[in-house]
């Protein structure tokens, strides 16, 4: 799936800095840490790929934001609903993934479990260390898993395809 639309069309009301703590860096490990738990236990890389860009896509603040991610899922429904690559079972997914993300929910269907995780282990990001009981995989309690991802957020990684693909879209000077 092409994102360069998704991300055009994301960028235009994103109100935050793009390189902040819930910014493209984040989305960017977001999506490759999604991709890395569903390689070891499945669950839908559709699913996976759109929460990592539309999860924290309608923040207002780089604190605590009630709503955001329910107004993530809300952009989400308005630029998929009736989008050819994406079923109605697979948005209905994404929009749960994002509505209950922050809410510490470790039980429901496999691939929302590993959206959830995939934000999770990028909270070192933040200072904060993932804590196995709040993480819904097996694979995301791996301590492998959990010291590479932490490696990752602490460092502010960012993956060449966010340099060189996503950044363009998010351009334009934020000071919020």
């Amino acid at each position: 799936m092409d994102l360069s639309p998704l991300l055009s069309q994301i960028a235009v009301q994103y109100q935050l800095p793009p390189d902040g703590a819930h910014g493209l860096s984040h989305w960017g490990r977001v999506f490759e840490n999604g991709l890395r738990l569903a390689k070891i236990e499945g669950g839908d890389t559709i699913v996976i790929t759109l929460f990592a860009i539309f999860h924290d896509a309608c923040r207002h603040n780089q604190s605590l934001d009630p709503g955001h991610g329910y107004r993530g899922a809300e952009l989400a429904d308005y630029l998929l609903r009736g989008n050819p690559e994406v079923t109605d079972n697979q948005l209905d997914l994404l929009k749960f993934a994002c509505i209950q993300h922050t809410d510490g929910e470790t039980e429901g269907d496999l691939t929302v479990r590993i959206c959830w995780d995939s934000d999770r282990l990028d909270l070192a990001r933040v200072g904060i260390r993932p804590n196995a009981r709040f993480l819904c995989t097996d694979a995301a309690k791996n301590k492998k898993v959990i010291n590479w991802a932490n490696t990752r957020a602490q460092a502010n990684y960012t993956p060449d395809f966010v340099k060189a693909d996503w950044s363009q879209f998010f351009t334009v000077n934020r000071t919020t």
